[in-house]
């Protein structure tokens, strides 16, 4: 089996060239800029390169995206181009070439507006049935690109599966407010609460998909870390987080004094994975009863190849404000 891998320059891309080279499977890694992970440089767009690039190949993993951070930096043309008219390209390119799996990565981002619930509701509870709302050029051209997934699956009969994966990005938030309030470790230790996934448990999602894809046909599954919250805590969460924690966690308070770190106080939303649990057999090591062990014992709780792979950011450009550009 030979496994395109686009994007491979990227987070994700790195992670899941490094773990299929590892295992020893032939990998195709294909991206804009040159990397030691980067077989093929180009763009998707490019409908006669992505078909060239596709020859000989047995499955997809498609990661290759303009990103939220891209947003202020590029126009609406440009993500319609490489998110939309690029994963297009690349399922035709799969159909014509026979692949058995294609597996694309898209974000929970795109649930956009329905993330947030109005002021004194409960933390909205978002698993695979509830409908995006998405309120950016990001999050409507990966819904877009969705759509097509599914179009394709259903008419041209490819396997393809849609991981709507959390945060696994290792860099500072891009909230002004909450790097003030929150170092890195302690933000992104909260996060794997309801937000967040380690990119190691990610690639994993990743690769079961590209394994359960020729039975399940099509699907969307989000892939985040396992929440130890459940539907009746909705209201808490929105109103007193740090009790709900608490209950469930009765050393919380030591461990995070210990690293002067603190909870958050409220919580938005909060990721339901138990459909990739069942569906995929994916399991995530890294919970957030995995950081409360890692504590105890006073080591890192990110994977080593989240340490590995380490920040990349989203410009050539750096930004004295935050780790890139946004727009309110």
């Amino acid at each position: 089996m030979t496994v395109l891998v686009t994007g491979s320059a990227g987070h994700l891309g790195e992670a899941l060239v490094r773990r299929l080279r590892a295992e020893g499977r032939e990998v195709r890694g294909l991206d804009i800029k040159r990397s030691p992970f980067t077989d093929i440089v180009g763009s998707i767009a490019d409908e006669t390169f992505v078909r060239d690039a596709m020859s000989g190949v047995t499955a997809v993993i498609h990661g290759a995206t303009l990103h939220k951070p891209h947003v202020v930096t590029h126009s609406k043309r440009q993500f319609v181009d490489t998110n939309v008219a690029g994963t297009l390209a690349l399922l035709e390119a799969a159909v014509l070439h026979g692949v058995s799996s294609f597996v694309f990565t898209s974000t929970t981002s795109a649930f956009g507006a329905a993330l947030s619930p109005a002021p004194g509701e409960p933390a909205a509870w978002i698993d695979e049935g509830v409908v995006p709302v998405p309120k950016n050029i990001y999050g409507t051209t990966k819904i877009a690109a969705e759509d097509l997934c599914e179009l394709v699956a259903r008419k041209d009969g490819l396997p393809v599966l849609v991981l709507r994966t959390s945060r696994f990005f290792p860099e500072d938030d891009d909230s002004a407010q909450v790097r003030d309030a929150f170092d890195t470790a302690n933000m992104q230790a909260n996060e794997l609460l309801y937000r967040r996934a380690d990119i190691e448990d990610v690639v994993g999602a990743h690769v079961l998909a590209v394994e359960r894809a020729p039975a399940l046909r099509f699907g969307r599954y989000i892939v985040s870390a396992t929440t130890p919250f459940s539907r009746d805590d909705v209201d808490a969460l929105r109103h007193d987080a740090p009790s709900v924690v608490r209950r469930l966690y009765p050393d919380v308070d030591a461990l995070y004094a210990a690293r002067d770190w603190r909870l958050l106080p409220s919580l938005d939303r909060v990721y339901d994975s138990a459909r990739a649990t069942r569906d995929l057999g994916w399991t995530p090591k890294r919970d957030f009863a995995f950081v409360l062990t890692c504590l105890r014992e006073g080591v890192d709780f990110r994977s080593d190849m989240a340490r590995a792979i380490g920040k990349k950011g989203y410009h050539d450009a750096a930004f004295g404000d935050g780790p890139y550009p946004v727009i309110g």
